[in-house]
This record gives structure tokens, sequence and C-alpha cells, in this order.
């Protein structure tokens, strides 16, 4: 890894896209012992926003040539917010010397689900 790459991301719901205000977000890489590292956690602001989170990623050199290095990291994006279905959106691009978006649509859960756990207790957890 060789330089770096950032990524923000825009939380909403509905077909309207309506910002989602205290989402909690955050961003994890997946070891090679099949545990997730924590990069970041972030807060989206009123516009569904969160700030950038730099990562490590591949030179744009080293990735020029067939066979050779993948020209991005990957990281997993987890995202709850009150009142939502939790996302998990794994292996998502972070490219060199960008800023990548990554859109995120939180589905609401009935008012008697929302009282309960948003995530899966199933799903594997950050570490």
């Amino acid at each position: 890894m060789g330089s770096m790459g950032s990524i923000v991301t825009y939380v909403y719901t509905s077909y309207a896209r309506l910002p989602i205000q205290g989402a909690t977000v955050a961003f994890t890489q997946n070891c090679a012992d099949g545990r997730q590292t924590l990069l970041a956690v972030r807060v989206t602001d009123d516009s569904g926003k969160t700030a950038p989170v730099r990562l490590a990623t591949p030179a744009l050199s080293q990735s020029t040539s067939p066979g050779t290095q993948t020209p991005y990291a990957l990281c997993n994006i987890w995202t709850e917010a009150s009142g939502y279905e939790c996302s998990i959106i794994g292996d998502v691009r972070v490219f060199p010397g960008i800023v990548s978006t990554q859109d995120i649509e939180l589905v609401p859960v009935p008012l008697a689900a929302a009282e309960e756990e948003p995530c899966d207790d199933d799903a594997p957890q950050p570490q």
C-alpha cells in the first residue's frame, strides 16, 4: 500500500433520498485471519453525510499491468440509526487519490420492531 484514498457516505431513506441525521457508520477492513479491523466510526450530519475516512490504497503505478495488484483497497461499512434496519455493505472499493462516495439507503422498521436491536445477531461483528 503506497497511496491514500478517502471514502464518505451519504445515508438516506426512501426514494426521495431524505437524509438521515445521526446515523452511526463504522468502517472496517477484513484481516487475513477472518476478523475485521475497525478503521473509523463516523456520525452523519444534517445532510446525511459523514466526514471522510482515509484508507491506505495501492499506488496507481502498481496496478497498470495485467496480473498485478488491484488498483483499490476494500472496506466494509456498517450503518445503523434508531428506527431503521441495519445496513452492512461489504467490499466497498476505495481508490487512491480520490474521495469515493457510498450511498446507503436505510429502511424504516415498524414501530413495534424499532425497540429491538437493528442488526442481525448472526451477522459478523467488527472487532
